[in-house]
C-alpha cells in the first residue's frame, strides 16, 4: 500500500508541475530538459550514421544542404544545441527525419516524392517543426507517466480479490493505452507539425502550395497501403490535405527572398 501510495503521489505532481505549452498554445507534458534531449537525440543520430549507408553525391547533398540551411535561417535560436546538422542517408526509404539537438536526416528515396524544392522543404519543415515543439520530449515524457500509471494499477490488482485477473487485465489495458493515449497523441503532433512546419517553410521564401502537391504524391506513393487513420499515428492524407489548405488560405504574404535550390 505504502508503494502504490508513492506512485500515485508521483503521478500526480508530474502531471501538475511538468505542463507546457507548443508553439499553436495546446498543452504539453514536458518532464526532460532540453540538454537531456539534445544528447539523447545527437547519440541516436551518430548511431545511424554508422549504421546507415551516407550519401556521397556531392549535387545530392548540395541540394539537401540548400533546402535545410535555408528554413533554418528563420528558426528562432534553440537551447540545447548552436546549429543543425543535416546528412543524406542513400536509400530507397520515402523519409526523413529530424531529433533533438538539430539532427536532419534525409533519405534519397524521399527527393523521387518531394520533387521540387518547396515540396522537400515541406517535409524539413514539417520535421523542424517536431523539434521547435518538443515533440519527442513530450512522447517520451508521455510514455513515462502511462508507465507509472500502469505500475499502480498492476499494484492495485496485486492486493485485490482480482489478482487472479491481474496478467489479462494488465495485458488489455497495455493495448488501451497504446491505442487510447499514445497513438492520438501522435496524431495530434503531426497535425501540429504540419501547420507549424507549413508556417515555416512560407516564412523561409517556399510555395506553401506545393505542400498539398506533396501530399497527392505521397498518397500515390503508398499505393494505398496507408493504415486506417484511427490505427495510425499520421492523419489521412485526405484530412493532412482538408488541413493544410485551409491553413494556406489564411497565411501572411510572407517578404522572404525566395531560395534557388537546384
Amino acid at each position: 500500500m505504502q508503494t502504490w501510495s508513492k506512485l500515485l503521489t508521483l503521478s500526480a505532481s508530474i502531471a501538475l508541475s511538468a505542463c507546457s505549452s507548443s508553439p499553436t498554445g495546446r498543452n504539453q507534458l514536458i518532464l526532460f530538459s532540453d540538454s537531456d534531449m539534445s544528447n539523447l537525440g545527437a547519440q541516436s543520430f551518430e548511431q545511424m550514421k554508422q549504421s546507415q549507408k551516407i550519401s556521397s553525391d556531392e549535387k545530392t547533398n548540395a541540394y539537401v544542404q540548400c533546402v535545410a540551411n535555408a528554413i533554418t535561417q528563420h528558426v528562432p535560436k534553440q537551447t540545447g544545441f548552436t546549429q543543425w546538422e543535416v546528412v543524406v542517408f542513400d536509400s530507397k526509404q520515402v523519409n526523413a527525419f529530424a531529433l533533438p539537438g538539430g539532427k536532419i536526416g534525409v533519405y534519397t528515396g524521399l527527393l523521387g516524392v518531394a520533387v521540387n524544392q518547396d515540396q522537400l522543404a515541406t517535409v524539413i519543415g514539417h520535421e523542424i517543426a517536431h523539434v521547435l515543439a518538443d515533440h519527442s520530449n513530450e512522447r517520451l515524457s508521455q510514455s513515462q507517466l502511462a508507465n507509472a500509471g500502469l505500475q499502480i494499477t498492476n499494484i492495485a490488482l496485486g492486493a485485490s480479490e482480482y489478482a487472479q485477473y491481474r496478467g489479462a487485465t494488465m495485458a488489455a489495458l497495455g493495448l488501451g493505452v497504446q491505442y487510447g493515449v499514445l497513438m492520438p497523441y501522435g496524431r495530434t503532433q503531426e497535425s501540429e507539425a504540419d501547420i507549424v512546419g507549413l508556417e515555416l517553410m512560407a516564412k523561409s521564401g517556399f510555395n506553401p502550395k506545393q505542400s498539398i502537391d506533396l501530399w497527392r504524391n505521397m498518397a500515390k506513393a503508398s499505393g494505398g497501403s496507408q493504415p486506417p487513420e484511427l490505427l495510425s499515428t499520421h492523419p489521412s492524407h485526405d484530412t493532412r490535405i482538408s488541413d493544410l489548405t485551409e491553413k494556406i488560405s489564411s497565411l501572411p504574404n510572407y517578404q522572404a527572398k525566395r531560395p534557388n535550390c537546384q
